[in-house]
């Protein structure tokens, strides 16, 4: 049992690697180089251990560190999906639903079943500890598109109120880092990284 454990484990390590090649449309901090997944994951992972204190209710590092770093697994078969793109849905969960039973299925029984649950609670985004890996979701590339001179708000033409829609959900984990982030908006707005449409 334990070897047939391991075996499978063993498959589902070599499956998410590639993660490491799903290209987001952020980039790096004051780089050219898009980031990808892989490095998405971890940098919330570091975001979380290093910013828990922010979290406006107790929550489970270890959990909150699990929801971020298997958060995009399902990527590797849905792709990603440009959180303002208005073609097509970001909550596109039927596929990733599926994806995320092929891949977490490759695990035990036990371990893919737990990743599961992971994966939906961090989808519903309704528990504290839910809400706390979203808003890393969300800070990280705000963080990466300021030290871009706009980053992708300024690659698409995306205006300050659906970026400041997307990215309110940050204050539902921490009215702290919500603070930080929504200064961090208006600023992009007076150095004109980040453009307010007027009716």
């Amino acid at each position: 049992m334990q070897i047939d454990n391991l075996l499978k484990q063993v498959a589902f390590i070599k499956e998410i690697d590639k993660l490491k090649y799903i290209q987001r449309k952020t980039k790096l901090f004051n780089s050219d180089r898009h980031e990808n997944d892989a490095e998405h994951s971890w940098h919330l992972a570091m975001m979380t251990i290093v910013l828990a204190e922010h979290s406006d209710k107790p929550i489970d590092v270890l959990k909150v560190l699990k929801m971020v770093l298997i958060h995009d697994i399902v990527e590797i078969d849905a792709g990603d999906i440009f959180i303002y793109d208005s073609a097509k849905s970001h909550a596109n969960t039927d596929e990733e639903r599926i994806a995320a039973k092929r891949i977490f299925g490759l695990l035990p029984v036990e371990q893919a079943e737990e990743f599961i649950a992971i994966w939906e609670e961090f989808e519903e985004g309704a528990t504290d500890d839910a809400k706390f890996a979203k808003a890393m979701d969300r800070f990280e590339p705000l963080l990466q598109n300021t030290s871009n001179n706009g980053g992708t708000w300024a690659e698409f033409n995306v205006p300050y109120q659906k970026v400041y829609n997307k990215k309110k959900a940050i204050k539902n984990g921490s009215k702290a880092i919500w603070n930080y982030a929504e200064n961090l908006l208006n600023e992009s707005v007076d150095k004109g990284i980040l453009i307010k449409q007027t009716d």
